[in-house]
């Protein structure tokens, strides 16, 4: 299965999976660093940071990428140069992130009481790394779309590469100020989209603009499914502040126990890219068959992941977060358990949300996230306590996006009306990339 799925892998994957892989040794290291530097309450308010700026950020801005990389690699093919997408894509991602800034600045006070003790430096980190994803997600769009893949990877370890060296720092001064291990998420995608901007702005070129109908006419869709799946895997974390804000320990405790029962998604996420072109070939052939089996292939291979990851999870992971992580010790065996099952169900929302994409089902896709988002409000809401309401949230939200997905392909096996050629990595996995 997993041979079948590597021989899908398009050239430069191998220099995005390290680059990918040194960014995900980035988020373990920084979060181990902070929970050993910080106070309880100080690691709770970076746990919320965290969670926020890749629910907002992965979910506005890596749908973004993908339109501009989809039609950079259009006019690549055809000898075009990029640079009116470059400068539309710029465009919408500075008036989304003005949308974003507008609305944090507005509830600035009500965001820094309620979820960060009254730090208000906290919020400006907040809008800082939500501005260093909107240039790191446009500048990687171009580098996709022109299949300069040694330079995306190379912009994401040097992103990875600064957060390790960043918070070593940190670290071994002592630092003990969350403002510190948040500003880490400003500098290090910041920079790595500065020093491989040299590609972009070699390829930029002239001609006629792009149409803005171009650019949005998928885009609604896909940031409004982008936001729904960062809603369901990272929402957790900031449910726990605002259920209950006296809950120091919870918070980064969870953050902890999420970083290490996501590993699979990480994991997966090297194979991920390859899935939606496989996919979408055998759909656009009429190739039935083939696209059926691919899927059942790859839903075995994340059932794989997700059980070892469970399994190891529950056993190891309350003793890991507390070694790795300095976290409480509030999360038992059970604890584990759920979020284990909402992990692997996650996988599988995953696949078969390539599958509905594949089919150029963009809205199926979206309704069946909106439905697990309902699923997880209503499932958050029951009379438990704190950390198994979220744990419930996540698990019953990622079991119902899977199965309503399912019912969704099965009920309309179709063909999409045209060919949905994505560029490599136009896929790349929701809450995976910056995000572990």
């Amino acid at each position: 299965m997993i041979r079948r799925l590597l021989s899908l892998v398009p050239p430069g994957t191998v220099a995005v999976g390290a680059g990918l892989a040194l960014l995900g040794l980035a988020s373990y290291v920084h979060l181990a660093v902070a929970g050993h530097s910080l106070s309880g309450a100080d690691y709770n308010s970076l746990s919320v940071l965290w969670s926020i700026v890749f629910t907002l950020g992965i979910g506005l801005f890596m749908p973004v990428e993908q339109e501009i990389a989809r039609l950079v690699a259009a006019r690549h093919s055809q000898g075009i140069p990029p640079g009116p997408v470059l400068a539309r894509g710029a465009a919408l991602a500075a008036g989304l992130l003005a949308a974003a800034v507008a609305l944090i600045i507005g509830f600035r006070e009500t965001l820094a009481d309620r979820l960060f003790a009254g730090d208000g430096a906290m919020v400006t980190v907040l809008i800082g790394a939500l501005a260093g994803l909107a240039v790191a997600h446009t500048t990687r769009g171009i580098l996709s779309g022109l299949q300069l893949f040694p330079w995306y990877g190379a912009q994401l370890g040097i992103d990875g590469g600064l957060r390790i060296a960043i918070v070593a720092v940190l670290g071994l001064n002592g630092v003990s100020n969350p403002v510190w291990y948040g500003a880490v998420l400003v500098i290090a995608p910041v920079a790595g989209a500065i020093l491989t901007a040299p590609p972009v702005l070699r390829a930029i070129g002239g001609g006629a603009p792009v149409a803005w109908a171009t650019l949005l006419r998928g885009l609604g869709l896909l940031t409004a499914s982008s936001l729904l799946a960062q809603v369901v895997v990272n929402i957790g974390v900031i449910n726990v502040k605002v259920l209950d804000p006296s809950d120091v320990a919870t918070a980064g405790a969870l953050l902890s126990a999420l970083v290490l029962v996501r590993i699979p998604l990480f994991v997966f996420a090297s194979l991920q890219a390859s899935l939606l072109p496989g996919l979408s070939t055998s759909a656009s052939t009429g190739d039935l068959t083939g696209f059926h089996s691919l899927l059942r292939r790859a839903l075995g291979v994340v059932s794989a992941l997700g059980l070892t990851g469970a399994v190891l999870a529950v056993l190891l992971g309350p003793r890991l977060v507390q070694t790795l992580f300095d976290a409480p010790g509030v999360l038992g065996h059970a604890d584990f358990a759920w979020l284990a099952v909402a992990t692997l169900a996650y996988l599988w929302a995953m696949v078969l949300g390539q599958a509905l994409l594949a089919l150029n089902r963009h809205r199926a896709q979206a309704l069946a996230w909106a439905i697990g988002v309902a699923a997880l409000v209503v499932a958050t809401l029951a009379p438990v306590s704190t950390a198994l309401r979220v744990e419930l949230g996540y698990a019953i939200g990622s079991v119902v996006v899977a199965a309503v997905m399912a019912v969704l392909l099965r009920t309309r096996a179709t063909r999409p009306a045209a060919p949905t050629h994505a560029p490599a990595f136009e896929a790349a996995a929701p809450g995976v990339t910056g995000g572990v």
